[in-house]
């Protein structure tokens, strides 16, 4: 393989460090599937968790902050508000803000409201399938972090990072 397509190839996958994606990057070759809808409203949730509690934050923040088309945002917040993840306000200081504290929202549980409903097919595992408890185990596994990992958690591990690597040019 070419070093330069091998650095572009990374380059690529890094331009968007400013941004939560970096998070669920890939492994190898191996990445969770979920959908644009999902991945983007996991997004939201941590730019509002982000932000000082109780003070709205305007869609078009959130989308320029998280890359997110506004128009797409303005639907996916629409349904996280349902979902009671956020509340707005109206008016010229208005925007969304979490309507729960960061550490009582899982990423499991954004994820299964978002994502529930959708035409995806259950795996059936006849008992004759070979692998059919290790993709049990994986699933659960799976669930098992996703379901123990709050906004809060990926707020501190986040700012952990970020500022780990701010270089410091005081003499």
């Amino acid at each position: 393989m070419n070093v330069n397509s091998t650095r572009d190839t990374f380059d690529a996958r890094h331009q968007h460090a400013g941004t939560i994606s970096s998070w669920h990057e890939e492994i190898g070759q191996a990445r969770m599937n979920i959908s644009v809808k999902g991945d983007y409203a996991l997004h939201a949730i941590f730019d509002l968790a982000l932000q000082k509690p109780g003070e709205p934050i305007k869609i078009a923040d959130v989308a320029r902050r998280q890359k997110i088309p506004q128009k797409f945002l303005e639907l996916i917040l629409a349904g996280l508000k349902q979902g009671g993840f956020v509340e707005s306000r109206r008016g010229a200081e208005g925007g969304y803000l979490l309507s729960r504290a960061p550490d009582a929202i899982t990423v499991g549980e954004v994820l299964r409201f978002v994502e529930t409903g959708k035409s995806a097919k259950a795996r059936k595992q006849p008992s004759s399938d070979p692998f059919a408890e290790t993709w049990h185990r994986a699933d659960q596994a799976l669930s098992n972090v996703i379901d123990h990992t709050t906004f809060a958690e990926l707020v501190r591990n986040w700012r952990d990072r970020q500022s780990k690597y701010v270089p410091n040019w005081e003499i």
